[in-house]
């Protein structure tokens, strides 16, 4: 390893954020999968689950439906900002500092 790569600054830094990341998806996922797989051979799944709180499958996908019609403009919206801004950035950086 590099002496820049292991202090977080440099061309390494967005690539070790990046692995860090991937990582931890992979070890949500990971743990998921076994946690679900416990659950299911015990018998308990979602539907057992939601009817135990008292809501419905219909009552979930509304609430997905509603999340989405409020995360989906917004999102649009402020990427009309952010875009342009990060391209300006990108484009009049310093020479010399490579994402490499």
């Amino acid at each position: 390893m590099r002496a820049n790569q292991t202090a977080g600054t440099g061309p390494y830094r967005e690539t070790g954020m990046t692995q860090t990341v991937l990582r931890t998806f992979v070890k949500i996922v990971v743990a998921s999968l076994i946690v679900g797989t416990v659950l299911s051979h015990f018998g308990i799944t979602a539907d057992v689950l939601a009817r135990e709180i008292g809501i419905s499958q219909q009552q979930i996908l509304d609430l997905l439906r509603q999340g989405a019609d409020w995360v989906l403009p917004n999102l649009l919206l402020g990427s009309l900002i952010i875009l342009p801004i990060w391209f300006l950035i990108y484009l009049f950086r310093p020479p010399g500092r490579s994402s490499d």
